[in-house]
């Protein structure tokens, strides 16, 4: 596999996948939080890292949800815009990095898990509910002019249909684009 097709971002996003990641996600943060085990913090950031850089291909949660989960689930796949819900994962990133430099770097492991915490309610969110907090900042972001609209021009239009399917023409612009 190339280089440039392994550092690439699924767009569109099968939302059932991203899901199923989410409730990884939130399943690994009680676990650190239970069991006040630090380092567990390091393989919840590679993931987040990971699915930034690669989207699912290098991330053993993306790998076991889009290749073993998702497909035995008796639900049809829902396609999203890609850009919001890598920004999302950028966001995840962010968060468990600061965490882990609190609990690793500064002994803060209060603070560390207060930030797992938060990812752990945003996980669940997404995975119960499907309400993505960085797909929503995300909009925002947008709406404000902050992220340019050729950033993700079919995000407003892709969200708003039903039952978008990827075999669909504007899924295969959307793929190339």
């Amino acid at each position: 596999m190339a280089g440039n097709k392994i550092f690439t971002f699924p767009h569109p996003v099968n939302e059932v996948a991203a899901r199923v990641v989410a409730a990884g996600v939130a399943l690994m943060a009680a676990l650190t939080l239970a069991t006040r085990r630090p380092w567990l913090i390091a393989p919840m950031a590679y993931g987040f890292v990971a699915r930034v850089l690669a989207g699912p291909t290098l991330s053993p949660l993306g790998q076991l949800s889009t290749r073993v989960i998702t497909p035995r689930l008796p639900v049809p796949p829902k396609y999203v815009a890609g850009p919001p819900k890598r920004f999302a994962q950028g966001m995840g990133a962010a968060i468990s990095l600061s965490a882990l430099l609190l609990a690793f770097v500064f002994r803060r492991t209060s603070a560390a898990y207060a930030l797992v915490g938060l990812i752990g309610v945003f996980a669940a969110l997404e995975s119960a509910f499907a309400f993505c907090i960085g797909c929503k900042a995300f909009a925002v972001l947008m709406r404000t002019g902050l992220i340019p609209e050729e950033v993700c021009a079919a995000c407003a239009d892709i969200q708003k249909r039903p039952g978008f399917r990827p075999d669909a023409p504007e899924a295969r612009r959307l793929a190339t684009d």
